[in-house]
């Protein structure tokens, strides 16, 4: 083959340059060391990912994988290097046999001589070089592929080129990849040929005429063809993008693409191929005359008919009566705005906002408030370590859960957080390899608390108190939720290690990995015996993972034997995102005792941004709140999207790892198709256990991005969305201070139990709130019904105020809490303005009757130390409904003073009903005197409590608890109660200003 590059055969040889032959040998050393180092480090890489896929169980995920891209590299890179070297072949046989001399000439003949030694070499590392980019961009293209190659009618098609929805989710992608693939072949062959013409000859730009061979004209005019030609394919391909394209009004085709850009996409693509035409003619004619005037024709056409037609258009034809125009293209995107997320099913109830009770609201809505949750998920996290952590090297999320469990016989909110490793808090000392890889391991155990303050006997707890935990201490944080008992070992979470190595030599040896610290000189241990992890015990696999993690150790050390196994990769987020890599996971993991073992629950999105006409919008500013966590893991190709499924919901077992993937929405088009990819990695929704489907949960991410959308697509009138009367917005959250100049950071959604129209008991939801663009009294409560076990799950309820009337939002609720003499008075007493501060946890929002209930916790901490043991507690509850605030110790409390409405210049027993006058309804006598009684017995109850007296503490709490329900059950067979002074100084209540 050398001989095809041979200038001068049967020539003496070329002198080599001289080298001394210890340079030469070092720097062949030095190449040689370069690549089995990175050979080494690509095989490790590659090789202790296949063992672990395969100790999961997904070994064929993997292989599929590697096999696709593998078989995507060798064809697209084939094809460009093949195409590449056959072009500067063809050139070089191709060129002149005599180069007339001149100047230009005689320049070129020292690169010529220069490089006639190496040019096999030279064409070799240009074919190795364009190969390896284009095949790495064909293997990166593997999610399109898959998807074509598997795809599925959407069975629904565009009003416009009347396709199936599936053409521009799985083959628009990957015809566009084909044809800009096939551009770029062309383009960079055209460019070596160039220079390969150039360099011998074929090219002379110095002549006066003849500056191309014939040879020449005829090579540059076919590559230059089929780049056009190939260019009227991506013309023909860009009227299918409009669909999907945004700058208009709203996203998807608007009035100009319709009569404009589309048009000018046809147009364009019919010049491109007779442009086409004529450079294939060149071959024949060799003259430039006509392709030049083609191409000069398609780049004139392209700047008129695509910037300057559609720009006239716009400017002249949409712009003076763009709301007449764009009506039919907004419609049309909010049609698919609302299917693509989702919320096209979401029901919108008017809802008054009243701020008075009917007496049966009265007594539903009391029977309910001990299922209001108490305990701020986050701020609470710091109890949770301090109480419960057991050593410092055990540590909890930095948001906490909220769950439901049966306990008793009845559903309680729960709010609970894993108790996993963390090595940080190992004493330096102790911070030895053995130590933190060997015996420091793993978590133990799952600390819980009851989200309303309330025992397992659902006892109201008065304030201030520690949380009420849903167990029996810190060994037992959770018996209430397995009285049988659970595995509490967590090898698997969040914030597991690196890497551990488990296992122990036989099984009468010493274990040695740490459980949880004992009252004893001994602690308790345990081994690992699941069925996760890589077998470690080969010296092959040891010094494989000696290099990945740059520790020579695990290959030296007496703590690896033959029976060991290896953990890492092991952060539920993370596994699953690993052996479903088509899948977007959830940011949050949130773990469930089910039948004896701890499991984390997670969910998975099917997502793109090829959904037709529908709204993109960018992931990660759609999820962003409050609490945003800035570690989700994603695969997505893009941040824009505009479709999103929950599609999958994962289960990660917490101590031997297995990894189970369900289908949710066996509808998803998307879904379907990946099933078909990757056949049996999913299971069906059918088979999910039971004890795991009453714990799974609506998704958050995917409620932050329904909720985004809604902010705008709750409008459904074309002409109403586009005036932008109706446009809502998430309130910022009010417990959270923000610089002036920071970014608004969003009230987080809250998981709370609702009670709903068609439902007899609350349904554990996730719940937010909406206020008018640029103002802050209330627009909407939305809450989604969020138990997975429910035939309503999914539901979403929008509860719309009205406009007229406005009814105080969150962060004028929060400001009336701060600044209200009654609340502050009672805040004084306490001291908190001295040497305690004041921390307000997470203010909830819920429906009653036709009003709407606000609950705040007002937690304390002593102000200015930062230790360990300074932790918030829970002191005070906040309750704001209609006009009236209140402040107590106890829920119940608040609701009975927050429902009083004291009217002095009433006299008792007046002649007003219930309904009359501004204050809404009045207590009698009977009713005040039972709520004094019990407000002394709520102090007795106090009392008693820091007397250290349980049992009196508790025999006081009860019958506090009776007198309050006697006089609901008063108030309420009242039929025209009197008026009443205030029952007491605490709890207190007032009036909004």
């Amino acid at each position: 083959m050398s001989s095809i590059f041979d200038d001068n055969p049967g020539g003496a040889p070329a002198p080599a340059a001289g080298r001394p032959g210890w340079a030469r040998g070092v720097l062949i050393t030095a190449v040689v060391l370069i690549v089995l180092f990175f050979a080494m480090s690509s095989f490790t890489g590659f090789w202790t990912e296949r063992l672990w896929f395969d100790s999961t169980g997904f070994g064929s995920v993997f292989s599929h994988l590697i096999i696709t891209k593998i078989g995507l590299f060798l064809v697209f890179g084939g094809i460009m290097a093949a195409t590449v070297t056959a072009n500067a072949v063809v050139a070089y046989r191709l060129r002149p046999l005599f180069r007339p001399a001149s100047p230009e000439q005689v320049g070129l003949d020292r690169y010529r001589q220069a490089i006639a030694p190496v040019r096999l070499w030279v064409l070799l590392g240009l074919a190795v070089v364009t190969g390896a980019f284009a095949g790495g961009a064909g293997a990166d293209a593997w999610r399109d592929y898959l998807l074509w190659r598997n795809q599925v009618p959407f069975g629904s098609k565009d009003p416009y080129f009347n396709k199936d929805k599936g053409f521009y989710v799985f083959e628009l992608p990957w015809l566009h990849h084909v044809v800009d693939f096939a551009m770029a072949v062309f383009v960079v062959s055209l460019l070596v040929t160039l220079v390969v013409h150039y360099l011998y000859g074929g090219i002379r730009l110095q002549a006066t005429r003849d500056r191309l061979s014939g040879p020449a004209a005829a090579q540059i005019s076919v590559l230059l063809g089929l780049f056009v030609l190939v260019k009227a394919a991506d013309y023909w391909l860009d009227r299918y993008d409009l669909l999907n394209s945004g700058g208009g009004v709203v996203d998807g085709i608007t009035y100009t693409d319709d009569h404009a850009v589309m048009p000018a996409k046809t147009i364009l693509m019919s010049i491109a191929i007779i442009c086409a035409l004529l450079f294939f003619a060149n071959v024949v004619r060799r003259t430039w005359m006509l392709p030049s005037v083609g191409l000069a024709l398609l780049l004139l056409s392209a700047i008129l008919l695509g910037l300057i037609w559609p720009g006239a258009v716009q400017q002249f034809q949409v712009g003076p009566s763009q709301p007449d125009k764009e009506r039919e293209y907004i419609a049309r995107n909010i049609e698919a705005t609302r299917e693509a997320y989702g919320i096209a099913d979401a029901e919108v109830t008017p809802y008054a906002g009243k701020s008075a009770l009917t007496q049966q609201e009265q007594r539903d809505e009391l029977g309910n408030t001990p299922g209001i949750r108490l305990v701020d998920p986050q701020l609470i996290r710091s109890a949770f370590e301090n109480q419960q952590q057991l050593r410092k090297y055990f540590s909890v999320a930095d948001v906490l859960d909220v769950d439901r469990y049966q306990v008793n016989g009845r559903e309680r909110d729960i709010v609970l957080g894993v108790r996993e490793i963390d090595q940080t808090g190992i004493p330096d000392d102790a911070k030895n390899w053995s130590n933190l890889h060997t015996v420091y391991t793993h978590g133990y155990g799952v600390i819980a608390a009851y989200g309303n303050q309330r025992d397992a006997d659902f006892r109201e707890q008065e304030l201030p108190d520690n949380p009420e935990w849903a167990g029996k201490g810190a060994s037992d944080a959770s018996s209430d939720l397995a009285p049988d008992g659970y595995r509490p070992q967590i090898y698997f979470g969040e914030q597991s290690p690196d890497y551990s190595i488990v296992g122990k030599p036989s099984k009468d040896a010493r274990d040695v990995e740490l459980d949880q610290p004992s009252e004893g000189d001994e602690d308790a241990t345990s081994t690992y015996d699941g069925k996760a992890g890589v077998a470690i015990g080969s010296t092959f696999r040891q010094l494989l993972y000696a290099w990945k993690y740059g520790d020579p150790t695990i290959a030296l050390s007496g703590r690896v034997y033959d029976t060991s196994k290896i953990l890492y990769d092991r952060k539920p987020s993370q596994m699953v995102e690993k052996v479903a890599p088509w899948l977007t996971v959830d940011s949050d993991p949130f773990p469930a005792i089910v039948d004896g073992k701890v499991v984390w629950l997670l969910d998975g999105y099917t997502t793109t941004d090829q959904y037709p006409l529908s709204q993109h919008g960018s992931y990660e500013e759609m999820t962003s709140d409050s609490l945003a966590s800035p570690t989700e893991f994603r695969t997505l190709p893009t941040d824009e999207i505009n479709y999103m499924r929950n599609a999958v919901k994962a289960v990660v077992d917490a101590y031997d790892g297995t990894v189970t993937l369900y289908a949710w929405d066996e509808k998803d088009p998307i879904l379907k198709s990946w099933r078909k990819a990757f056949p049996g990695t999913v299971k069906d929704k059918d088979e999910i256990p039971a004890e795991v489907l009453d714990h799974m949960r609506y998704p958050e991410d995917l409620f932050k991005v329904q909720r985004y959308q809604l902010q705008r697509y709750h409008v459904t009138n074309a002409d109403n969305f586009y005036a932008g009367k109706e446009r809502w917005e998430v309130p910022a959250d009010p417990t959270v201070d923000a610089p002036a100049n920071a970014a608004k950071q969003l009230q987080p959604p809250y998981r709370l139990s609702v009670r709903t129209s068609d439902a007899a008991d609350p349904v554990f939801s996730l719940t937010s709130t909406f206020v008018p663009k640029d103002k802050s009294n209330l627009a909407a409560f939305v809450s989604v019904d969020g138990d997975a076990s429910r035939e309503s799950y999914g539901k979403i309820r929008i509860l719309e105020l009205p406009s007229t009337g406005p009814v105080r939002g969150p962060s004028q609720i929060a400001n009336d809490f701060a600044t209200d003499s009654a609340i502050q008075a009672k805040l004084t007493q306490f001291n908190v303005s001295q040497n305690i501060s004041k921390v307000y946890g997470n203010l909830l929002t819920l429906p009653v009757g036709d009003s709407l209930l606000y609950v705040q916790p007002l937690y304390t901490k002593k102000a200015g130390a930062e230790t360990s043991g300074n932790f918030p507690v829970l002191n005070f509850v906040l309750v704001s409904f209609g006009d009236r605030l209140a402040i107590a110790t106890t829920m119940s409390e608040a609701i009975a003073e927050v429902l009083r409405v004291e009217n002095d210049d009433r006299p008792s027993g007046g002649g007003e009903g219930p309904d009359d006058g501004p204050g809404g309804p009045v207590l009698d006598d009977e009713v005040v005197s039972l709520l004094q009684r019990a407000d002394r017995q709520f102090a007795q109850a106090k009392q008693a409590l820091s007397d250290g007296d349980l049992a009196g503490y508790q025999e006081h709490t009860v019958e506090a608890e009776r007198l309050v329900g006697r006089a609901l059950e008063v108030a309420q067979a009242t039929p025209s109660p009197s008026a009443a002074p205030s029952a007491s100084p605490s709890p207190s209540a007032s009036a909004k200003p």
